[in-house]
């Protein structure tokens, strides 16, 4: 099968799928057909299609719902979708909502058909390409830093001869600039991921405590160099969980390592508490401090990509916004309370038994 031809076909009527099939196959591109949206999630799942052609009106799940799912999947690439329907009153802004692309009355006119899927087809190339520009750019600029770093770090090392006091100097420097740029394209390359569903979560059950722990240890010199008292309280020391282990990591270090960097004095404090909010059990940790605080206008727009604070200790805009990708990601949510002078309150909360979209 041609990887850039597949187009999955839904509706729960045999004539119109034969007809979808018959009309897109003289066009060169291998179909598959399905008959329910059950299916069509599965089959997405197993083989991610380059365009789905989907029926609005079938029994159980209609083309709506099954595009949401689809939208709303962590770890699919874009897919063209084309939804389909034989009734006047069908919404199209309904449709374009949950995520269509396209939307096509019946009796389909088979021409008309076919240049809706060669337009969309055309689309998807173009993010593709753009797609893989992005990664591969961020791979080749890591690459000449890497090995800057190391060379950085065996001159410092005085590997190749003795520096003087100045130059050992510069040469940290150097290197925690090295290091930063690194850090930047990591988040970037991250960002990317989530951003065209590119990345996978590798879902585990692990003890949050234990993680949460483990983090508070290896960032307590930090702590201490600031002279801020650090605050845990857990309501639990099994707080099970089933999530990606390293990405909550991510997201709780670097929350608890801006708290840290925001606050001169007072406390770090990190707090876990267990919820039921609409028949759902969760898991809510809190991270405050007493730091600068920020401003109001800042807290609408926090968590967008490259939205940079107005402090000089503000980073690039894309720490905040990764981790509330990643607790999306997770069907958790990502909260901040804050005011100026003051300090601080982010909120995380996780469900403890977390139902992955097949």
């Amino acid at each position: 099968m041609s990887y850039c031809n597949y187009i999955l076909a839904v509706d729960d009527i045999p004539d119109n799928l034969f007809l979808f099939k018959l009309a897109l196959e003289q066009e060169g591109y291998n179909v598959v057909t399905v008959d329910s949206g059950k299916e069509a999630l599965e089959k997405i799942e197993q083989y991610p299609p380059d365009l789905i052609l989907l029926d609005v009106m079938m029994p159980g799940m209609d083309g709506y719902e099954v595009t949401q799912k689809i939208r709303q999947h962590p770890n699919l690439p874009f897919i063209p979708i084309i939804l389909i329907t034989a009734h006047e009153d069908s919404s199209v802004v309904k449709g374009l909502d949950v995520g269509a692309d396209e939307f096509i009355r019946k009796p389909v006119r088979v021409d008309e058909l076919q240049a809706r899927v060669r337009s969309l087809l055309r689309l998807k190339q173009t993010i593709d390409q753009r797609d893989n520009f992005v990664s591969c750019l961020t791979h080749d600029l890591r690459t000449p830093l890497v090995a800057a770093d190391r060379m950085l770090y065996l001159i410092q090392q005085e590997n190749f001869g003795k520096i003087s006091e100045p130059l050992h100097d510069v040469i940290t420097a150097m290197i925690n600039n090295n290091q930063n740029l690194l850090q930047m394209l990591n988040n970037l390359l991250e960002v990317h991921c989530y951003d065209v569903g590119q990345k996978i979560l590798s879902f585990v059950t692990f003890n949050l405590t234990d993680l949460i722990k483990e983090i508070v240890t290896e960032l307590s010199p930090l702590m201490q160099e600031k002279n801020l008292d650090v605050k845990v309280d857990f309501s639990d020391d099994e707080a099970i969980v089933n999530g990606d282990r390293l990405e909550i990591r991510r997201v709780l270090t670097n929350l608890i390592s801006n708290a840290i960097k925001f606050t001169d004095q007072g406390f770090i404090a990190v707090r876990m508490i267990a919820k039921d909010e609409n028949n759902c059990s969760m898991i809510c940790l809190e991270i405050e401090d007493t730091g600068i605080g920020i401003s109001p206008e800042n807290q609408l727009a926090i968590f967008e990509r490259f939205r940079q604070g107005n402090h000089k200790r503000s980073g690039h805009g894309l720490g905040l916004y990764l981790c509330h990708q990643i607790i999306e990601a997770h069907e958790g949510t990502l909260e901040v309370e804050s005011e100026v002078g003051k300090g601080s309150l982010f909120t995380i909360c996780l469900p403890t038994n977390l139902n992955v979209m097949t």
